[in-house]
């Protein structure tokens, strides 16, 4: 059955791979990207059912334009995979404070699946990135009033979207299905490439877990777990996700920071 998807982030890296692969298999296919040049590249490089959706997800304004602008061509959204992500920026910090990793790792994610919730059908899925690395959340830098080094931001945003994941699962008994994948270790994304210097392992292993975690049977009944593709299971978080108060800081802090955005 051909399923329309939604892929953040998709005009390289696993993001793209992951597109032409489901492409391939019929899918509809939604890329977005910040870059309307690279989006054409992209959709180029794709064989089957393409459109295109421009947004800098490090602008809120951009990520309820961009849910607008998907939910006025399209009546169900199947799939959404929250792939978009960021750990180096030459200007981390944006206007009003928010270190950029916690705005595209975190918030942006949260606020486009909860413009798009209204046409995800209770069985669709949502797919989050996370990674290995995660750490603590320090609400004062999530507020803007701290600020990390790239690897502690990236790290804690990605535990801060785990966490949304999970919580959020919580109160969805009947779905969608939400999920938080960890692709694999230092794949060979530009990002890795940049931050890490080295040249990656296979992206195929990256793009095949969030396909199955998109469309495969064994995450169909896996709402709210975290899957760590580096030992090809689902896993507890760092613990701290596992921390009630933690969560619900997380929660409160996410909450409040798209209240202001309203």
């Amino acid at each position: 059955m051909t399923k329309t998807i939604l892929i953040t982030g998709s005009t390289d890296g696993i993001g793209l791979l992951t597109a032409q692969k489901m492409a391939v298999d019929g899918h509809r296919i939604l890329l977005h990207g910040r870059s309307a040049a690279k989006l054409d590249a992209a959709a180029g490089s794709i064989s089957g059912t393409v459109e295109s959706f421009v947004a800098d997800l490090s602008n809120f304004s951009a990520v309820k334009a961009l849910a607008g602008d998907i939910r006025a061509k399209h009546e169900k959204l199947d799939v959404l995979i929250n792939n978009a992500g960021v750990l180096r920026a030459p200007n981390p910090t944006l206007n009003g404070g928010l270190d950029i990793r916690f705005v595209v790792n975190t918030y942006a994610p949260y606020m486009l699946t909860e413009l798009l919730l209204p046409i995800i059908p209770q069985d669709g899925r949502v797919v989050n990135l996370s990674s290995a690395a995660q750490a603590p959340v320090d609400r004062e830098a999530m507020l803007g009033q701290r600020q990390l080094d790239e690897m502690g931001a990236y790290a804690q945003s990605k535990l801060a979207i785990t966490i949304w994941t999970r919580e959020w699962a919580r109160t969805l008994p009947e779905g969608p299905t939400m999920i938080a994948v960890n692709p694999g270790s230092l794949l060979a994304s530009k990002m890795v490439k940049e931050g890490f210097g080295v040249a990656g392992k296979d992206m195929n292993i990256g793009a095949d877990i969030l396909i199955e975690a998109a469309l495969g049977s064994r995450f169909a009944d896996a709402s709210g777990k975290y899957f760590d593709n580096d030992s090809g299971a689902f896993a507890n978080p760092h613990p701290a996700a596992l921390d009630a108060a933690h969560a619900a800081d997380v929660m409160t802090t996410i909450r409040t920071i798209l209240g202001q955005q309203s």
